[in-house]
Order: structure tokens, then C-alpha cells, then sequence
């Protein structure tokens, strides 16, 4: 049981963005740039990223920038670009698998839940699906696949990737580079000492999105069942 705890604390430890991001910086710039660019490549454009903290890693990135151990042109640029390649990758999956992966067993990684989420998402809001769920974990990394199966024109997927992928990595890392020179500034306190703090507000932040869907989608419901009775 100690074991399993243990475990399950060093994974919890290495998603932990500022324990990522000192770590590769301990290897390098260059591999800290080249890491990032995996890590959100793959949260946007394999399946089996889905639990990779983008939102959070992304907002760390931005702090980091403001204080000078990464530079945030580079940021912008190169992860933009990753965001927007994984999603397309993401669609080309979904295309050619197309049906067969809503039929996929539930394993270690794949959960049918995750998938049926999104195409819930995608069901609901059409081609912003692809803008929206990038904002919402968990739904952005599979959106793009659901986009695929359902055979959406990869002109108009274009369109929204680019979209999505632009707001999303733009305002992620300039709310951390921002507001790390702002709070340093105004208050003479390096919100780098407070990533922890950081990092919680931006998930609680993150999870809004979902709540608020399923808290809308329950009143709905309530409204179903009497207008039903």
C-alpha cells in the first residue's frame, strides 16, 4: 500500500508544471523549448495525453518567462505551432479510424468516456467545438478525433484549429508572463515562489467550463422531466 501511495505522489510530483519546467532546465534551454513543444503536442494530438497539465504548464511557462529563464517570443511561436500540429494530427486520427474508435475496450489509458464527452461537446456546439474544447481538459485532446470520424472539411477544421490554437497558447502564457511582472511589480512578490497557489487557481479555472456545462445540462433536464409530467 506504502508503495502504491509513493507512487501515485511521484506521478502527481512530475505533472507538476514548475517540477517539469525546473527539471528540463536543469537539462538545457534548448531541450526545456523542445519538451514543452512534446508535451503539448501530445496533450493536443495523442490520445493517450489527455492527462498532461496544458492550461496549468502553459500559465508556468508564462511565469517563467517573466522572470527571465525562458523567452516568450519562443514560447509563443513554437508552442502555437505545436497546439495547432496536434490538433490536426488528432483529426487525420479520427479520420482514418473513424467509427472503430468509439468501439475501442476501456483500458489503462483509453477511457470510451473521454471520447463520448467530446463528441458530446461536438454534438452540441458543432465546429467551435474545436476553439471551445481547448479550453476544457480532458475534451481537447480527443475534440479534434471526434472532428475527424465525423468527416468535418479539413478547410473549416483549419480554421478553427488555427483560432483555437492562437487564443488558447496566446492567452495561457501572456496571463503567466503578465501577471508574474504585474504581481512583482505592484506587490514586490515573485509569483514563481507561489507556483503551487498558481497552479490550483488555473485548474479550478479550467474545470469551470464542465461544471457550468453540467450544471446547465442538468437543469435541462429537470425542465425535460416536467414539462414531461
Amino acid at each position: 500500500m506504502d508503495s502504491i501511495v509513493e507512487f501515485l505522489y511521484q506521478v502527481k510530483e512530475f505533472l507538476n508544471p514548475k517540477v517539469i519546467l525546473d527539471f528540463f532546465l536543469g537539462k538545457g534551454i534548448a531541450i526545456t523549448y523542445l519538451a514543452l513543444i512534446a508535451i503539448i503536442f501530445a496533450e493536443t494530438g495523442l490520445a493517450v495525453g489527455f492527462f498532461l497539465p496544458g492550461d496549468s504548464l502553459l500559465v508556468v511557462a508564462g511565469l517563467f518567462a517573466a522572470a527571465g529563464k525562458l523567452n516568450i517570443l519562443i514560447l509563443l511561436s513554437t508552442l502555437f505551432v505545436a497546439g495547432v500540429v496536434g490538433d490536426a494530427v488528432g483529426y487525420y486520427s479520427g479520420r482514418t479510424l473513424g467509427p472503430r474508435i468509439f468501439s475501442r475496450q476501456k483500458s489503462l489509458i483509453f477511457r470510451p468516456s473521454h471520447l463520448l464527452k467530446a463528441q458530446e461537446f461536438y454534438e452540441k456546439y458543432g465546429g467551435k467545438t474545436i476553439i471551445i474544447a481547448r479550453f476544457v481538459p480532458i475534451v481537447r485532446t480527443f475534440a479534434p478525433i471526434v472532428a475527424g470520424a465525423a468527416n468535418m472539411p479539413y478547410k473549416q477544421f483549419g480554421v478553427y484549429n488555427i483560432v483555437g490554437g492562437f487564443l488558447w497558447v496566446f492567452s495561457m502564457l501572456l496571463t503567466g508572463y503578465f501577471l508574474g511582472n504585474f504581481v512583482e511589480a505592484t506587490f514586490n512578490i515573485k509569483l514563481e515562489d507561489h507556483i503551487e497557489k498558481v497552479v490550483i487557481v488555473v485548474v479550478a479555472l479550467s474545470l469551470l467550463p464542465p461544471i457550468i456545462e453540467y450544471l446547465k445540462a442538468r437543469r435541462e433536464n429537470k425542465r425535460a422531466k416536467a414539462a414531461g409530467v
